[in-house]
């Protein structure tokens, strides 16, 4: 079988689309590649929609935090400390055991059983309460200047978090929101070691690379394949994240404008 055919029937497999079976012997280092690319399409839906539905969710839960009402700011405390408190494997392993005991009382709860849905629902979450602490920090570091000129110029409300405290507490904290998007891809490897079973196979990146590891005894070969993919998916990261930071601070004089430094999380 040529490298071409391989991708033919391999290519979309994490998908249920292609070839149903796994190759079961003489495994080639194209199947290897296929495959594990393969998967990452899966790493690539979860970090995708976790981190864009979690921003809004992160922007709403530091503003409650920097709230001066008690009953908006102790929730949001609360909600930040419980997701970054716990370690992510072990929120999938009771996520998954929660809506497998709703589903035996309401049926609308097996959707959540499946990781597409279960698993996003979690990384929405995690993701969403570190980066709140992240946008809290910047927002309490937006200079007053800035916020008494908006006052001089008539803006409240409204209107002045969207044009004067929004845009200056996104670009203090996008430095670090970027390390948080990295991280976030990386820990997506977590879904299918934890709680949320691969049904037919249709795992992620993760996934396909412990399988022919499993099967030669030899992780040399697959664990380099999947981190060179994630390299290649963190350098992509960083090049969009690097145009939206330009953007930000592009009123800025060259000199002033701030330079993203990533810094990698070990641990979560």
């Amino acid at each position: 079988m040529s490298c071409w055919e391989t991708l033919a029937d391999y290519g979309l497999r994490s998908l249920g689309i292609g070839e149903r079976l796994l190759p079961r012997s003489d495994f080639t280092i194209c199947q290897q590649v296929v495959l594990i690319g393969s998967g990452l399409i899966w790493n690539i839906y979860f970090g995708v929609l976790a981190l864009v539905s979690g921003f809004f969710l992160a922007t709403a839960v530091a503003l409650g935090k920097a709230s001066q009402h008690r009953w908006l700011a102790k929730p949001a405390d609360w909600f930040i400390l419980l997701f970054r408190g716990s370690p992510l494997f072990i929120q999938f392993f009771f996520a998954y055991f929660l809506f497998l005991s709703l589903k035996g009382q309401y049926e609308a709860f097996d959707l959540f059983t499946s990781a597409w849905a279960g698993a996003l629902i979690v990384l929405f979450l995690n993701t969403a309460a570190y980066s709140a602490e992240i946008f809290y920090g910047a927002l309490r570091s937006v200079p007053k200047g800035d916020i008494e000129a908006a006052d001089a110029y008539g803006m409240t409300g409204w209107v002045r978090f969207r044009r004067i405290t929004w845009p200056t507490m996104l670009r203090l904290a996008w430095p670090a929101y970027t390390n948080e998007a990295i991280f976030l891809f990386h820990a997506t490897t977590l879904v299918f070691f934890s709680g949320f079973p691969a049904r037919q196979q249709k795992g992620d990146a993760l996934y396909y690379a412990s399988y022919f590891a499993d099967k030669t005894f030899n992780p040399f070969v697959p664990y380099p394949i999947l981190a060179g993919y994630f390299i290649l998916l963190t350098l992509v990261i960083v090049g969009i994240f690097g145009l939206a930071n330009k953007r930000l601070n592009r009123h800025l004089p060259q000199e002033a404008r701030s330079r993203m430094r990533l810094r990698m999380n070990l641990i979560r």
